[in-house]
């Protein structure tokens, strides 16, 4: 035994090629089977915890990506029409997600860099402006979800009455046009009364020259003539100052001409004079974005958009006809001051009224 584990001892010494004996080799045999098996025993005690978590959570995300396959599958068979309203109200959340973390993005940097409301670009300003909308009209369905049960009668309300209680993300496509007309077939209503209204204050101007202007213009829109630039244009005074100035406006003016700005008439004589001038004045910033950046970089909903929101039915009419009518409406706009606003007001009835295709 001595004389064996001097052998060995030597070979490891020197690099002897003496070949162990039987034994050596078995207790060798068992120890590197024994390190083998170690090994992975002990990496998978070592797992990183992170590695569990995030394998746990894919797991989870593909079988609810599964079952949800199988529920819309579900409902596209059984029940059809209840499926359409439930992809639509799905979709409709996400856009309005979208819009929310869009608009966080343009109000941080507003913060950051100390920007005004009139210095964003223009499609940042009507991104802000549209948002602003349907949040509202949000927080009322919100707010009156509040009660217990209540969002029972809420999902109620909202199925029966989408037009005044969901925002545009949540109607269909036909939803879209039937509603857009309908809101100007509410706001076309007011233009008699508008026109009206200047026919009364034409006797007030004590300049005769303007006096003439707006005589002519009166008689070209009543006979279904489409007015030109220049011929609002040489009102300008006539709308800076009395009769018709922004703040020499009679209540049933404030009253008519909100109702065509698709703006609730039924407020205050100050609050109404306020939000009328808040209003035009955001229009105003808005035309002066959307000429440094020009109409031909508008999409064709863009421009739909711009014209309906400037009180042209834009929904029936070509896309080229509402480019001219944008780009007639953006020269008058950006010709004035801001003492001038209420010619820019008024201008949703006059420049809108006869144009090509919007008599029926």
């Amino acid at each position: 035994m001595a004389l064996s584990r001097l052998c060995w001892a030597r070979a490891a010494l020197w690099g002897s090629a003496v070949i162990p004996g039987p034994f050596v080799i078995r207790r060798l045999q068992l120890g590197r089977s024994g390190l083998a098996w170690g090994a992975p025993r002990s990496s998978k005690l070592h797992l990183s915890p992170k590695a569990d978590s995030k394998s746990l959570i894919s797991y989870v995300v593909t079988k609810t990506k599964v079952i949800n396959e199988k529920y819309h599958r579900f409902l596209g068979r059984h029940f059809p029409r209840f499926y359409i309203l439930y992809t639509i109200f799905m979709k409709g959340l996400q856009m309005l997600w979208a819009d929310a973390k869009k608009a966080r993005r343009i109000k941080t940097n507003m913060w950051k860099h100390n920007i005004k409301f009139h210095q964003l670009s223009y499609r940042e300003m009507e991104h802000l402006r549209q948002f602003r909308r349907d949040v509202t009209k949000c927080l009322f369905l919100g707010f009156i979800s509040i009660p217990p049960f209540a969002n029972y009668l809420v999902f109620l309300l909202m199925y029966l009455f989408p037009r005044q209680l969901l925002i545009r993300h949540f109607w269909t496509a036909k939803q879209q046009i039937d509603f857009l007309d309908i809101y100007h077939a509410l706001r076309k209503q007011s233009h008699p009364e508008i026109l009206s209204n200047l026919e009364r204050a034409i006797p007030l101007i004590s300049d005769t020259g303007l006096r003439w202007h707006l005589t002519e213009l009166y008689t070209k829109i009543q006979d279904g003539t489409h007015p030109t630039i220049s011929d609002i244009l040489a009102l300008r005074e006539c709308f800076s100052s009395h009769p018709l100035g922004m703040n020499q406006l009679q209540s049933l003016q404030m009253k008519a001409l909100s109702r065509a700005m698709l703006l609730t008439p039924y407020l205050p004589p100050f609050l109404l004079r306020h939000r009328l001038k808040t209003h035009t004045t955001m229009i105003y910033q808005l035309d002066k974005a959307l000429a440094k950046l020009g109409i031909g970089q508008l999409t064709a909903q863009e421009v739909k958009s711009a014209c309906y929101l400037r009180g042209l039915s834009s929904t029936h009419i070509a896309e080229d006809r509402c480019r001219t009518w944008l780009g007639e409406w953006l020269q008058i706009s950006c010709s004035l001051k801001e003492a001038e606003l209420s010619l820019l007001l008024h201008n949703v009835v006059l420049l809108s009224i006869n144009y090509i295709g919007t008599r029926h």
